[in-house]
């Protein structure tokens, strides 16, 4: 899974960060259905990261903030593009990355699940983060393998996110906006601050390729961010904005909804099919005890998508489910693969799905919907399927997100260097579930001093 650091022990997770060309059209980063992806490598590689332990709320102060069509700044109009000719303005783009080769797939999944943001660990007990990782991603990583090579060995993410790069870069020169434009992955490969340094960027805005906002995404990679530029000189004197969420914005929403639109009509009776939205899940325990607010904006998003569907006179049915659940604990629900065999024993004959989290063609596009869901519904009595495309390089979405990008540069402030958050008493809200937390813990500790020499001696 492309999907949802550590301590500073933790030190090689990793952001991968590198320019981009311009010399793509704007539609050159969409990737057939269907189709496989030969990875290489690509970008630059550079030094390690290292990061504190999870920030659980996530008001960081000294930050600007934007979310959806507004951003929170003290001035009352835009101002004009003149300023931004004569500052070099930025654009760092956040994704999770991928693994480039069969190779990549365990050291990947070792990177993702050392995130304190993906296994919430007591505190007690972080010290197991390291062990868990290497624990569960050698034990999940045979199967992953095998996803990995359905779809051509690799994960296209990186290639697709460079494009996409590409495509806001030249939007934005369209717009009289010269920037340069940078990519960091978060579980593969490097992120430097040295590319931002020599380019000597006086304004950056950093915008997560996330339509939602969930502490597992945007704030585990805002919080690697902060880390790295509080530790920098020179970093941490520039003028930062961060562009939250963006999922109610007019040009992402009309574009979902132009997708939906068009891959209705390959159905012989559009009218009749269940436009079957799947998102990545998330833990319960984020939402509840962490606040995430990922639920309600997922949740949101899809209203928003439906009403301009509605407003086109598109009256179909349609269901949201999660997918992508890892581990015994309960995530978000109701699930995918139950759902659909639910729809189907229901007489569902024809659903469109769509991967209304995913902006990018991945593995959980590929493989998990085409692939495994696909086969799913059509076992359980579905039997007509569709897929919406990933937004990829589309137009008025990446025209879109320029614009999110000119309304956050007025917002720059320089990052504070106050990372002291306090987090929650699990005891104090919940006594009866920490004291569970608290013997699971203790067993998990117990089993993984027991496993760990098993596997401390392989490569990473």
């Amino acid at each position: 899974m492309d999907a949802v650091m550590t301590s500073h022990a933790l030190s090689f997770s990793k952001f991968n960060a590198s320019n981009v060309t311009h010399d793509r059209s704007l539609h050159a980063c969409e990737l057939p259905r269907g189709s496989s992806w030969s990875p290489g490598t690509n970008g630059k590689t550079f030094q390690n990261l290292k990061l504190d332990t999870a920030v659980q709320n996530r008001n960081l102060a000294g930050k600007t903030f934007c979310s959806a069509e507004a951003c929170i700044h003290p001035l009352s109009a835009i101002e004009s593009h003149s300023h931004v000719e004569e500052d070099k303005v930025g654009v760092l783009l956040l994704n999770l990355g991928g693994p480039d080769t069969l190779q990549d797939v365990q050291p990947f999944l070792y990177n993702l699940f050392a995130d304190p943001d993906i296994i919430r660990l007591p505190r007690l007990f972080r010290f197991l983060q390291r062990p868990l990782a290497k624990l569960i991603s050698t034990l999940r990583a045979p199967k992953s393998k095998e996803g990995y090579a359905s779809i051509g060995g690799g994960s296209p993410l990186r290639k697709i996110t460079d494009e996409q790069a590409d495509a806001i870069k030249m939007a934005l020169e369209e717009k009289k906006v010269a920037a340069n434009v940078y990519v960091a992955m978060r579980y593969w490969h490097p992120f430097t601050e040295e590319a931002i340094k020599r380019d000597k960027i006086k304004k950056l805005v950093v915008l997560p390729l996330y339509p939602q906002y969930s502490i597992s995404t945007t704030g585990s990679s805002v919080r690697v961010l902060q880390d790295l530029f509080r530790e920098d000189k020179v970093l941490s004197r520039l003028p930062v904005a961060i562009i939250q969420s963006w999922y109610r914005r007019g040009g992402y929403v009309k574009s979902m909804a132009d997708l939906i639109e068009k891959e209705l009509q390959s159905f012989g009776s559009p009218e009749e099919v269940m436009i079957f939205f799947s998102a990545h899940g998330v833990p319960v325990s984020y939402v509840r005890d962490a606040g995430d607010p990922y639920k309600d904006q997922m949740e949101d998003c899809i209203d928003l998508i439906m009403q301009e569907l509605k407003a086109r006179g598109i009256n179909n049915d349609h269901k949201l489910a999660y997918q992508s659940r890892v581990g015994p604990v309960q995530w978000l629900k109701p699930y995918t693969d139950e759902v659909l065999v639910e729809l189907g024993k229901n007489g569902v004959k024809s659903l469109l799905a769509v991967p209304v989290s995913f902006v990018s063609e991945h593995i959980e596009t590929l493989e998990e919907i085409d692939m495994e869901y696909k086969e799913l519904a059509l076992e359980s009595g579905v039997e007509n399927w569709g897929r919406v495309p990933a937004l990829g390089c589309t137009s008025t979405f990446i025209t879109d997100l320029a614009d999110a990008v000119i309304e956050a540069l007025p917002s720059a402030a320089a990052m504070t260097t106050d990372t002291t958050v306090s987090e929650p008493n699990s005891f104090k809200q919940n006594p009866v579930g920490f004291a569970i937390k608290m013997l699971l813990g203790s067993f998990l500790a117990f089993v993984a001093l027991l496993l760990y020499p098993a596997f401390k001696n392989q490569n990473v």
